[in-house]
């Protein structure tokens, strides 16, 4: 092989071990695997999370109690500055945030941060506000609206 030969696709993928075929391979005799004993047999591999005699450590960790991350309620969260983007004396919901890229689901719960600047008079329904969103949103002109 040449140096003008040689392309981005030589060498790209490395050729599997091919063991037990003579020692000058460096994956001769036993193959890796060492002297006898359980890792040397066909079939060992062993439960996955083993620990060699010990207590496993998902078994060690108590499971009793309440976990309130399946009912807990998560926000969209929108901040002031990305109100901007809305025409000036629009009323804006969670619809057509959602519309705008600026929430996941048009179902979504939205609330509003006070990050940033707001240059438009909007009415803003949402599900929240921070108390520095609905500060800004007042000051610029605006409304805000809690949605239940």
């Amino acid at each position: 092989m040449m140096i003008h030969e040689v392309t981005e696709a030589v060498g790209k993928h490395r050729l599997r071990t091919r063991r037990g075929r003579g020692s000058g391979s460096g994956r001769g005799k036993t193959c890796g695997r060492g002297h006898k004993g359980a890792g040397a047999r066909s079939g060992s591999g062993g439960r996955l999370l083993a620990e060699g005699g010990a207590k496993p450590f998902y078994r060690r960790l108590p499971k009793r109690g309440f976990n309130n991350a399946r009912y807990a309620l998560r926000y969209d969260l929108v901040h002031l500055e990305q109100l901007n983007v809305f025409d000036d004396g629009a009323t804006v919901d969670p619809q057509a945030f959602h519309q705008a890229g600026l929430t996941r689901r048009p179902s979504a719960l939205v609330k509003i941060l006070g990050d940033g600047q707001l240059r438009k008079k909007l009415t803003v329904l949402a599900n929240k506000f921070s108390a520095s969103a609905a500060k800004k949103i007042t000051e610029a002109g605006g409304q805000v609206q809690i949605i239940s």
